[in-house]
């Protein structure tokens, strides 16, 4: 996200410490002012995710009093959030928008969005797991609702593991002898890749039990160095060196071909990761040979992190935030949504009773496994984790540092330092 790089968003940041750090000390912020007339009017709807023109195009089917309308904007990586940023600043953004987990705290910090107090019931915000939840939340209010909770997913070829003659890794010591036995039967295959270009660091630590970001009353902490993020980094570089995992460009044609050859037999994803899985590997025939499975834990007892998220909010620029809210809230919370929104992916969904719809609407039947009941069991055991006031700092170095250090270990430890120093210059507290 680019906002940092105006003074603008730099004096909101330090709006954000103080924000953010609310959630700690129960502070509360002023619900919005609703006319609690009937909704009804125009409600214009951005997001870059698939399939939610024909979710709108239903939710305008369903009833009368609201019409929204769709524009399908770029996705982050390609100017999607700069794009919506510089339209609510101007006043000609949408009234609905989808967010990212790890950038919403930007968009709050910045003023950007209206807290959903007052719009959505409280019976509603409720429903979702806390650490879901925890992800919306800043100061005391909810400022989106989540629509997914993707957990950390393991992908395997199971037919390259029954080779091996190794069982589903269970612990990270596990994972390490299956990459070994499987290495002494193929010599020329990984278990699994480590990605340059989209490091799973965040989830993998965030598992382990690390919080890089807590807020405090006055300043952040800051923790991407510490001791459960070392241990995983040191572990991964010690799989990489001694050939058990290839470190390579994620989503690349080398990548591809690694997965169709059965060069690399795994996958760290998450659970929208099966319909990319899916496209590239059904070409080499191995339908019904890959299967989900929850990631290994260093202890063996459930502990989850995300992969990944989207939520959904309502722009600080909204003129008809009343409908904007209906809209929301069926948006992320009604199985006619999941249904409309159709089979372009396998979402994994945040709001409670939906993912029996997204199963069955979701292309599931190219796996080794029930999948979704896999999706379960990987999001018990959830963690706390926030993402920062700017995690683009963090983002961007941890890519930078992942391809230029000399081992994972001192890419984290770069990459905060890096993250300390960017948010300095912002102006932001970070507790020493």
């Amino acid at each position: 996200m680019h906002l940092r790089r105006t003074a603008l968003f730099a004096a909101a940041v330090v709006a954000a410490t103080t924000l953010i750090a609310g959630c700690s000390s129960g502070a509360a912020a002023p619900a919005p002012t609703t006319s609690h007339q009937p909704a009804k009017g125009n409600v214009t709807f951005w997001s870059s995710l698939s399939g939610m023109k024909d979710v709108a195009a239903a939710f305008n089917a369903s009833q009368k009093d609201i019409t929204v309308t769709f524009e399908e904007i770029p996705n982050g990586a390609n100017g999607g959030y700069t794009k919506l940023s510089a339209a609510i600043s101007s006043g000609t953004g949408p009234d609905v928008a989808g967010v990212e987990y790890q950038v919403l705290p930007g968009f709050v910090a910045a003023d950007q969005l209206k807290s959903l107090d007052g719009l959505v019931p409280e019976k509603v915000l409720t429903a979702y797991d806390p650490e879901v939840r925890g992800q919306v939340s800043f100061g005391g209010a909810d400022y989106a609702l989540p629509y997914d909770a993707p957990p950390m997913v393991m992908w395997y070829r199971k037919d390259l593991l029954a080779d091996a003659g190794v069982q589903v890794p269970k612990t990270w010591a596990d994972f390490e002898k299956a990459a070994r036995a499987l290495k002494a039967v193929h010599p020329g295959s990984y278990l699994a890749s480590f990605f340059t270009n989209e490091p799973q660091l965040a989830p993998l630590a965030w598992q382990a039990g690390s919080e890089w970001f807590h807020p405090g009353k006055s300043s952040w902490h800051v923790g991407i160095d510490d001791t459960a993020s070392t241990k995983v980094a040191d572990y991964w570089q010690r799989l990489i060196d001694e050939g058990l995992v290839k470190k390579q460009l994620g989503f690349s044609d080398e990548w591809t071909a690694d997965l169709n050859s059965g060069a690399v037999a795994g996958w760290v994803g998450g659970s929208w990761s099966a319909s990319g899985l899916k496209t590239r590997t059904e070409g080499a025939g191995q339908a019904g040979k890959w299967i989900a499975a929850v990631p290994p834990t260093w202890d063996g007892k459930p502990s989850a992190s995300l992969s990944g998220g989207t939520s959904f909010a309502i722009t600080k620029n909204s003129k008809n935030a009343d409908a904007a809210a209906v809209f929301l809230r069926w948006l992320t919370t009604s199985p006619d949504a999941i249904k409309a929104r159709g089979a372009v992916g396998t979402a994994y969904l945040a709001y409670p009773g939906l993912n029996d719809v997204a199963k069955s609407v979701a292309p599931t039947a190219y796996y080794g496994n029930d999948i979704y009941a896999v999706f379960a069991q990987a999001s018990k055991g959830l963690r706390p984790w926030a993402w920062g006031p700017s995690y683009d700092i963090t983002g961007t170095a941890l890519k930078n540092a992942v391809t230029s250090s000399p081992t994972l270990g001192d890419a984290v430890a770069t990459t905060q330092n890096d993250t300390v120093s960017g948010l300095t210059k912002l102006g932001v507290g970070v507790a020493k």
